[in-house]
């Protein structure tokens, strides 16, 4: 059966846990929420045992049912969490998937990550079958014009409130950026107690941030400002900043690009492709320059590399890439803006 995200918490609470769960959205925060929540009620069930299976073009399809029925010491009850960050399992994984679909075992909870999926690929036979087996959790694409109230929401969560002007000012802030809209409500529950708050208040704790901002990188690869690439990604460094987080902002624009160049070379035109990607205000206009001077081999290539950073972050070894995960990212940065 399919449910919508924010009814994810309440059919968790209430119904006996499904064998397999999908998760497909592209709105990152929100995508995280739900497989977050989703393996907290599997580790309170006694799903004690996790094996995640990132699912690459390379992936051994065969993994996924010898990670389900393999034996464990530790527990009787596991979970298997396959990511499929591309959304396109291939022949070979469509046929897995359905088989899998159709035999999971009783004592394996599964979790399947995918992004939005495109309308083929959602009415596809491996989509179905997933769907009819567990259940799958759509991740809307959250739109300008409910941001506000998106945010309002947040708030009135931590016991606070702010007046519509304000929820607004931080909407524009943001810029359709989830991640960092949340990242402002949690410093604004910081910052003031309970109750309302005023437009000043909101402001000043706004602007009141980090020298260097890590959301303020895919502007500057766009603009082309390899000076502000260097300086922010440096900084990002000094002040301590995750790399994960700036890899994940970084990886997202070139998606972004990805798309955009895919949507418009398709007959799209660029107004629509950049509004459904939640490209929006400043970015626009550099945006659409952007596009003209890539490709999308190049992206991708730029991509791969950005999986690759993703294995030295984590430690693993990783071929033609620098040890240094912190210049590996820079130049991956400074590619995307001088191509």
């Amino acid at each position: 059966m399919q449910i919508k995200a924010e009814h994810l918490r309440v059919h968790l609470g209430k119904a006996r846990l499904a064998r397999l769960y999908v998760v497909a959205g592209d709105e990152a925060l929100l995508a995280i929420e739900a497989q977050d929540a989703i393996r907290t009620a599997a580790r309170s069930a006694g799903f004690a045992e996790r094996t995640t299976l990132h699912a690459d073009g390379r992936f051994d399809w065969s993994l996924l049912d010898q990670a389900a029925r393999s034996g464990s010491l530790f527990s009787e009850r596991r979970m298997v969490e396959v990511r499929l960050p591309s959304g396109k399992p291939g022949k070979e994984g469509a046929e897995a998937l359905s088989r899998y679909a159709g035999s999971a075992p009783e004592d394996t909870l599964t979790l399947i990550c995918l992004p939005r999926l495109e309308r083929s690929a959602r009415e596809s036979n491996w989509a179905k079958a997933l769907e009819a087996t567990g259940v799958w959790v759509d991740v809307p694409t959250l739109e300008r014009a409910m941001l506000p109230d998106w945010i309002g929401a947040r708030l009135e969560r931590q016991r606070q409130s702010a007046p519509r002007d304000t929820l607004e000012f931080l909407a524009d802030r943001v810029e359709g950026n989830l991640l960092a809209a949340h990242q402002e409500i949690s410093k604004l529950a910081l910052l003031f107690p309970p109750g309302a708050l005023s437009f000043e208040q909101v402001k000043e704790s706004v602007l009141n941030v980090a020298r260097y901002d890590v959301f303020a990188l895919p502007q500057a690869i766009v603009e082309r400002d390899q000076g502000r690439i260097m300086r922010t990604i440096e900084g990002l460094r000094a002040e301590g900043e995750a790399l994960p987080l700036a890899l994940w902002v970084v990886s997202e624009e070139l998606r972004t690009l990805l798309r955009l160049k895919h949507d418009t070379a398709a007959g799209k035109p660029f107004a629509s492709a950049a509004r459904d990607l939640r490209v929006w205000g400043s970015r626009l206009g550099a945006t659409e320059r952007a596009l003209g001077r890539v490709s999308e081999p190049a992206l991708a290539t730029l991509l791969a590399r950005c999986a690759q950073l993703d294995r030295i972050a984590k430690g693993l070894p990783a071929a033609r890439a620098d040890s240094d995960p912190w210049l590996e990212l820079a130049d991956i940065a400074l590619s995307a803006s001088t191509r």
